[in-house]
């Protein structure tokens, strides 16, 4: 007897793959268009408008929100209030999707998580539109994302049985409906924002993220039907974890925040990076000028290229030596990055030395080596952790390889403050300095535990 599920596993009408992958690669696009567009204008909008007098008076609750956080740091001026609520929002993001988690497993399912998560960010976004709403509508994103981000792509592999081996390739076509989005978000929303006003921009994020939903809406018979975990789970005999195993979690875990740490100079892109660039570079290139919103939607641009060139490149590699394992890979990448943000630090120099804007081309040098770092960061780093998980714990570990966003995102909020009391040299050297301090100390780690990491790598008996 074939079941629904069945026939959803060995349809082939998107591009070979199942009907459902097209409609959750859409709905996905405009998931992160929305959430990426609000993203580029959140540090602008509050340094400009939000945070000035006038203005934040008519946030309701902000002055008890204000105490709260300047109760651990001191009183802050606009820019560091405005980096650490960016560093608040973006890195609680990575936590909520296990709340998500836990409600779609155990309450709703994941398509009525789904649907609640997305009607809950639109929402948001359309707060955001009001200066008195402002943290109603970060509380709304930040609830609903925890709702949708973890279940959509969860959507993603039920439509592939175990052995299919279309899915590596399915999730590379998703993310790329996330690049693509990231492309174009900023450019759309950035400019709303600086011709109409903020609330045009924040407006067609929601708009966005409502196309996203009726897409989702639509999809339904295309995907999936909802199976419990605690069903699979039953099904599934527990294997009592060895000491070889716990070795290989302790490092996992003690990996979280170095990562963090090398992550600082790649997720300030978001923050004060723009604050900083909206000072110091000639915003026009090759005789055309944009608004500073627009380097985001350049940076996923030229991220999608140099993931794509990389993959390649490895492949190459693979054919004729030995391939390294992802920790050699990551810390070929941090650095990398370490190296990109020194671009940074000699423009800002150079911006010190003279006291006229620089050539943005430093922008694009920054750009290309960052992206080509991280291309081999993040999805490397997820594959380590999936790959050296205990039979059981992948997702957990998973879970908490994510964490080192969250602790990324908010220290990088702590260190867009400090931009008004260091220098742009400065400033800079000390991201440099993190992220090469962070490729150290992986170097070391790969170096002691290397065999426990990845023993199929680090055995040189081992056959290629």
């Amino acid at each position: 007897m074939t079941t629904q599920s069945d026939a959803v596993r060995k349809d082939t009408a998107f591009l070979g793959h199942p009907a459902g992958l097209g409609w959750l690669a859409a709905t996905e696009f405009w998931e992160r268009f929305s959430y990426y567009g609000m993203l580029t204008l959140l540090v602008l909008y509050m340094t400009h408008q939000l945070l000035q007098p006038g203005h934040v008076e008519h946030v309701i609750g902000f002055g008890l929100f204000r105490h709260a956080i300047e109760y651990f740091s001191g009183p802050l001026s606009p820019l560091a209030l405005a980096s650490r609520i960016y560093g608040l929002y973006s890195g609680t993001v990575y936590l909520v999707p296990i709340f998500g988690g836990f409600l779609a497993d155990r309450v709703l399912g994941r398509t009525r998580t789904v649907v609640l998560g997305a009607s809950l960010m639109a929402l948001g976004h359309f707060l955001m539109a009001f200066e008195a709403s402002f943290l109603f509508a970060l509380l709304c994103l930040l609830l609903g994302s925890g709702c949708f981000k973890g279940n959509l792509a969860t959507q993603v592999g039920d439509l592939y049985g175990h052995e299919d081996p279309r899915r590596a390739d399915a999730f590379q076509i998703y993310t790329l409906a996330i690049q693509l989005a990231v492309i174009g978000s900023p450019i759309l929303c950035g400019w709303l924002a600086s011709r109409y006003g903020w609330q045009w921009g924040f407006g067609v994020a929601g708009v966005g993220m409502l196309i996203g939903l009726t897409i989702y809406l639509s999809a339904r018979g295309s995907l999936a039907p909802d199976r419990p975990r605690t069903v699979a789970a039953a099904a599934e005999p527990r294997t009592p974890l060895t000491w070889a195993d716990w070795k290989v979690i302790a490092l996992l875990i003690f990996l979280v925040p170095v990562l963090a740490a090398a992550s600082v100079g790649n997720q300030q892109i978001f923050d004060a990076y723009l604050v900083w660039a909206e000072k110091t570079y000639r915003l026009s290139l090759l005789g055309f000028s944009f608004p500073v919103t627009w380097l985001v939607s350049f940076d996923s641009f030229v991220s999608t290229i140099t993931l794509a060139l990389v993959v390649l490149f490895w492949r190459w590699w693979a054919t004729r030596w030995r391939e390294p394992d992802e920790l050699q890979k990551i810390i070929l990448g941090v650095t990398i990055a370490a190296v990109g943000v020194l671009a940074l630090a000699a423009a800002a120099a150079q911006f010190a030395a003279t006291g006229q804007r620089v050539s943005l081309w430093w922008g694009v040098l920054f750009e290309i080596l960052n992206d080509l770092g991280f291309a081999n960061v993040f999805s490397i780093g997820l594959a380590l952790y999936s790959r050296a998980a205990p039979k059981g714990l992948g997702g957990t570990l998973v879970a908490i390889y994510l964490i080192h966003l969250f602790l990324g995102n908010m220290f990088v909020g702590y260190l867009g403050g400090l931009l008004e009391t260091m220098s742009g040299v400065s400033f800079w050297l000390l991201h440099a300095g993190l992220i090469a301090g962070s490729a150290v100390v992986l170097l070391g780690i790969r170096v002691l535990f290397g065999r426990t990491l990845a023993p199929e790598y680090a055995d040189p008996t081992a056959s290629t």
